[in-house]
């Protein structure tokens, strides 16, 4: 029913942006939060960022001050906009509808995600 499609993914050198695209659908982000993650090799996932249903964003200390997280209701289309790319950046991005307050919880599949690459 949750459908998540990923794009904007590449290769880009160091200090150099990208924006990601998470165009959803069978879920309304009237109610529901979203968040991007990311997973590099040899490491687990972890939360990049996460934006309310209200557009209130939250980020992980990493990127704070370098990723800005948005979204269109209109579009049901969730952006990360990165910016000052690091090689640490280097991951597979993913987005997903977490249940706030609950551990692990989410609505839709990881899927394949998009590939960001940035070289030194």
């Amino acid at each position: 029913q949750v459908q998540l499609v990923v794009t904007g993914g590449g290769l880009v050198q160091a200090g150099g942006s990208l924006r990601l695209s998470c165009a959803a659908s069978g879920i309304s982000f009237s109610i529901y939060a979203m968040a991007w993650y990311r997973q590099a090799p040899g490491k687990q996932r972890e939360l990049v960022a996460t934006i309310t249903s209200g557009g209130s964003p939250n980020y992980a200390d990493f990127v704070k001050g370098r990723f800005t997280i948005s979204k269109d209701n209109a579009k049901n289309t969730v952006y990360l906009q990165m910016n000052s790319l690091k090689f640490e950046d280097t991951a597979v991005y993913y987005c997903n509808a977490p249940l706030l307050g609950v551990p692990n919880r989410y609505l839709g599949l990881w899927g394949q995600g998009t590939l960001v690459t940035v070289s030194s």
